[in-house]
């Protein structure tokens, strides 16, 4: 058994879930194989594979000037919001520590179905953020807490998140198709996560894009993500991401266990500058600098998926990146 039969004979029956498979090695489309009858035009949610899209737009929106730094203080978004007394600790949060995962919550674990079922996402999730924990140990916040980043994009940009996206992301890489997503109850968030027609973005009753989840995109779009970054920000000659900006977002400024984060991807490999946006059910967006190489994988939700890092760097990295 070759080794492209072997790899393809594991994830039949190991990664069954598998939607849509793309690798670029040096720039080009190498193999694309689609599985549970998917196609190339078949958009999957991406689930927190979202958050690596909304650092990129965080990205532009500051080479953009429409946000100053990566310094500038939460509150500073949201002029309006009321401190509670003898609170603090929120006013000293910065961008930076909402990228790397490195603000503190007054929450064990998010409250996320409250959340859902509230008028408004934002401010929950704003009246969670600080309390008595330290600034700088990691807390992820997959879904709550990361929201606050898409009030911060709207407030500064003047543009709803999708919008600004279209503009300056979705469009220079001919990522089409994309419209808001409105789940009216739990039902139909459940059936969003099965729904093979979705396409576009997850929004709040707000109309706020969500930034934890809620984004759909196919196994070719993820790699496009992928090669922007590999290319240091550039795209058919075009600049999309400042080159700085993807140098900051794919080295470690925070850690969890033995796991390395930037501003909102995982490090994967730092020898081999390999980094990674990782989505519950499986879906990844691979980077691997040295080889050249990038590997996204489009994913069905399903509970305790197995683990795709060790897929890709086992079994695909050896017939693709030779």
């Amino acid at each position: 058994m070759n080794p492209e039969t072997r790899m393809e004979k594991i994830i039949h029956d190991s990664y069954g879930n598998t939607a849509g498979i793309a690798v670029r090695k040096d720039g080009k489309i190498i193999y694309e194989k689609y599985l549970n009858g998917y196609t190339a035009a078949d958009s999957v949610h991406i689930a927190s594979v979202t958050k690596s899209i909304v650092s990129a737009l965080i990205g532009i929106a500051i080479e953009k000037g429409d946000i100053k730094s990566v310094d500038q203080k939460v509150l500073d978004f949201f002029p309006d919001y009321k401190v509670a007394r003898g609170e603090k600790t929120i006013q000293n949060i910065t961008l930076k520590d909402m990228l790397t995962m490195t603000a503190p919550y007054k929450c064990k674990t998010e409250p996320y179905e409250k959340v859902f079922k509230s008028d408004s996402w934002l401010m929950p999730a704003l009246d969670l953020l600080g309390g008595k924990g330290k600034i700088g140990e990691f807390r992820y916040s997959p879904i709550v807490g990361t929201h606050i980043l898409s009030g911060m994009l709207v407030n500064a940009t003047g543009q709803s998140v999708l919008d600004f996206a279209r503009e300056n992301l979705f469009s220079p890489l001919e990522i089409k198709g994309m419209k808001n997503i409105v789940l009216e109850d739990k039902e139909a968030q459940l059936a969003f996560l099965k729904d093979k027609n979705a396409n576009g973005w997850v929004v709040d009753p707000e109309g706020i894009n969500t930034a934890g989840w809620g984004l759909t995109l196919t196994a070719l779009d993820m790699a496009k993500i992928g090669q922007l970054y590999l290319d240091q920000g550039m795209w058919n000659g075009q600049r999309i991401l400042a080159k700085s900006w993807v140098e900051e977002s794919t080295k470690e400024h925070s850690r969890w266990d033995k796991l390395s984060y930037g501003y909102l991807w995982w490090i994967i490999d730092e020898k081999e500058h390999a980094f990674a946006a990782l989505g519950d059910g499986g879906n990844v967006i691979y980077v691997n600098s040295k080889k050249n190489l990038v590997i996204s994988m489009a994913s069905l939700f399903i509970k305790d998926a197995k683990d795709r890092i060790k897929l890709i760097r086992n079994y695909m990295e050896p017939v693709f990146a030779s």
